[in-house]
């Protein structure tokens, strides 16, 4: 059955992700793209430093090749912890937005044969108030309910639940900041690009990035104030993306 989250030791999984998180960080704002890639060639010596790479995909490169060096195992301290999906669903299990970084699922059918299974599990637990943990398909699942929208987040058996109880409400909490309060089918679809945008700032490839609600939500902020601007004041990757997230919203509609 589901268990709830211990609350004692959540705050400790929050400081060590929150300091892990700002230390990926602050290797590209201090020391630039250049010497970022640097650190990643230190750490494989394999290829040189490359300044065309983003924040996102340098951190993703650090943390990778630092993983690679680490041993293997559910009892290896220290060692990446991984998300494999994070997941929104309606009050009748139908997905509104999703997120899946495993190859466990590779096609849409088992996609949504999981998050219908999944749902099904959850449906009738008690998850409004503190998040709730199962064990499910040889996976962790933690899970929350606001209103009429289900959260999840997905690991390993061999992950520390309080790291993805962490994640889990980096995604309910800065979704609900983007929303004001909000937290409903209708309007969830009515900001779906904020909602995949916080998405992508918690969790890149399956590696945790951030699990500060408040700093997602001001990063999807100025994101969102970004695209807002006029076409002939944007870049042409800013105009290239803009456009390509009309083309989406048109084919979900």
């Amino acid at each position: 059955g589901a268990a709830t989250c211990p609350r004692r030791d959540t705050t400790k999984a929050s400081v060590w992700l929150k300091r892990w998180s700002s230390d990926a960080r602050s290797v590209h704002r201090s020391r630039g793209e250049a010497t970022c890639c640097k650190e990643e060639q230190r750490s494989t010596s394999a290829r040189p430093a490359s300044r065309g790479r983003g924040q996102k995909e340098c951190v993703r490169a650090w943390w990778t090749s630092w993983a690679s060096k680490q041993e293997t195992g559910p009892a290896m301290v220290g060692s990446v912890p991984l998300i494999k999906n994070l997941l929104l669903l309606d009050a009748e299990g139908r997905r509104i937005a999703v997120k899946y970084y495993s190859k466990e699922w590779p096609t849409p059918p088992q996609q949504s044969a999981f998050e219908t299974s999944l749902y099904e599990k959850t449906v009738r637990t008690n998850a409004r108030g503190d998040a709730e943990i199962i064990m499910f398909d040889d996976l962790i699942v933690v899970y929350k309910f606001i209103n009429d929208i289900h959260f999840y987040a997905t690991a390993s058996a061999d992950e520390n639940e309080l790291v993805l109880h962490a994640v889990l409400l980096a995604f309910s909490e800065s979704v609900s900041m983007l929303l004001r309060g909000m937290v409903e089918k209708k309007t969830v679809l009515e900001n779906l690009d904020l909602v995949l945008l916080a998405m992508d700032e918690i969790v890149d490839g399956g590696i945790i990035l951030e699990t500060e609600a408040s700093a997602i939500a001001n990063r999807v902020a100025l994101r969102g104030a970004a695209d807002e601007l006029p076409l002939a004041e944007q870049t042409f990757s800013q105009a290239l993306a803009s456009a390509k997230e009309q083309i989406a919203k048109s084919l979900l509609k």
